[in-house]
């Protein structure tokens, strides 16, 4: 443990997120409100006053991976004197708040999604010995409302919450149980964090929600209508000047709405990338998990996003050995992999989640049948993946450079199909939009051999202008 006399002034904290861009995005706001208290971020734990796992509850091995973790975390405590204080933040402390400080009383406080703006409030009680160390209510509202109006930007992108929550209560999933109902933020407060951001250098916006595509928030004052759609919002957050690039993430089928596909083929600042989960091909299947659409509702979405840009990439999300699933199940979500063809996708076995419908029905499917199904999966998402990223070899693509590569003179960024590309380049670079040559491709990125040309493209419209720019290649 470090040394606490040789510390500078102030408290130091260290943040380890899990799961989702959510996790990511609400870790970002816990270091805004920890700052006015005096708490500077730290790379390590061992550097920390304070340490803040924030957990996510989908999967069981990530739940014991927090356990883990803690068991760490205690002996980093103990070196210090008990001077150490130690949260478990997000779903798994809302799911299993009073087992966290059963299985592990090093934990000194424990807070829900929804409740990560009381942590000053929490770590003073923690402090004075008195007062509540569980704090698990949803109260979503309440936390944007209390969060501060401005963030700190780290880099050229950022991630926005306008939406939390899910009503859909698909029958694996814990997440309506953990993040409480939809709740979208209004407009107005949406469009003041992302025009600070943009003040900021941020260029890339992704918006995040549990079901995205479900946002219906307060339309601003000044328009004097009913709650605007999440097409609406694209539209509107586009026109902020310096935002040069917009993403959402997750989206759900029952959601995507004809207007939001349309706005993927009229604003060009909205990426070509649509990462919208299916679970499975199986419409048996899909009953069963509660999903609410069909392999054919899905497929016709595809077809129709792809009618409206059509440089899309798709992503998605694949559960194999769900109660119930037959061969045949399981080969209707390999033809439908094959159809769609995805540029990523990322797939799991089936894991039982305690209090979810799935994890009581008949039909449980043998461990060794789920690694079978998965590991042939896999491999066809891997040979799809690899063949849409060499399908960028020999293109010149715009690039969000977003910072340097490991080895000197290297910089990488995204492009617009969120691929990360490497190539040589100035620091001085980072930030701007550049056109790169791809020279090669594997099967998780793309490499560039130049910079063609060191402009910045500074503003959509000069992206508009050039020849095929609207979809990020120019020939």
């Amino acid at each position: 443990m470090t040394d606490q006399s040789s510390k500078p002034d102030g408290k130091t904290v260290f943040i380890k997120t899990y799961g989702c861009q959510m996790n990511v995005y609400d870790s970002e706001r816990m270091k805004d409100v920890l700052a006015p208290i005096g708490y500077r971020p730290v790379e390590t734990a061992d550097e920390a006053d304070l340490v803040v796992l924030n957990t996510c509850h989908i999967r069981e091995k990530a739940t014991e991976k927090v356990y883990s973790e803690l068991g760490q975390m205690r002996k980093l405590k103990d070196r210090s004197d008990g001077r150490m204080t130690i949260a478990v933040a997000g779903c798994v402390a809302q799911a299993e708040g009073a087992e966290i400080m059963r299985r592990q009383p090093a934990v000194d406080l424990v807070l829900g999604p929804q409740a990560y703006h009381k942590l000053p409030e929490m770590i003073a009680r923690v402090h004075r010995s008195t007062g509540e160390r569980l704090e698990t209510d949803f109260e979503t509202l309440e936390k944007f409302d209390a969060l501060p109006k401005s963030r700190e930007a780290d880099g050229p992108t950022a991630f926005l919450s306008v939406q939390e929550g899910c009503d859909k209560f698909c029958t694996f999933c814990v997440v309506p149980y953990t993040r409480g109902s939809e709740l979208s933020r209004p407009v107005d407060d949406i469009t003041l964090e992302a025009r600070n951001l943009a003040a900021q250098g941020v260029r890339e916006l992704s918006l995040l929600g549990q079901n995205v595509n479900a946002y219906h928030g307060v339309a601003p004052a000044v328009s004097g209508g009913s709650d605007w759609t999440l097409a609406q919002l694209v539209r509107h957050l586009a026109t902020i000047g310096g935002i040069d690039r917009l993403r959402y993430t997750t989206s759900h089928p029952r959601d995507m709405d004809d207007d939001l596909i349309a706005a993927h083929g009229d604003t060009e600042e909205l990426m070509p990338f649509l990462h919208l989960p299916v679970q499975s091909g199986s419409n048996n299947i899909l009953r069963a998990m509660n999903r609410g659409h069909t392999h054919e509702h899905y497929r016709d979405i595809m077809r129709r996003i792809k009618d409206a840009r059509p440089d899309m990439a798709l992503a998605s999300d694949f559960i194999v050995g769900f109660p119930g699933e037959s061969d045949k199940d399981f080969e209707a979500t390999m033809d439908l992999v094959r159809d769609v063809n995805y540029a990523i996708a990322y797939s799991f076995k089936y894991s039982q989640r305690p209090g979810t419908p799935a994890s009581e029905m008949f039909g449980q499917v043998p461990e060794d049948v789920k690694t079978e199904r998965l590991h042939a999966l896999q491999a066809l998402l891997r040979e799809q993946q690899s063949a849409f990223n060499a399908s960028k070899v020999g293109q010149t693509i715009l690039v969000l450079v977003t910072g340097e590569g490991r080895q000197a003179g290297q910089i990488h960024g995204r492009s617009p199909w969120l691929q990360a590309v490497h190539f040589d380049g100035d620091a001085s670079l980072i930030g701007q939009i550049v056109k790169v040559d791809i020279i090669g491709a594997s099967l998780n990125s793309l490499a560039g051999s130049s910079v063609a040309g060191k402009k910045s493209v500074a503003a959509t419209g000069a992206v508009g202008d050039m020849v095929a720019g609207r979809y990020g290649s120019i020939a």
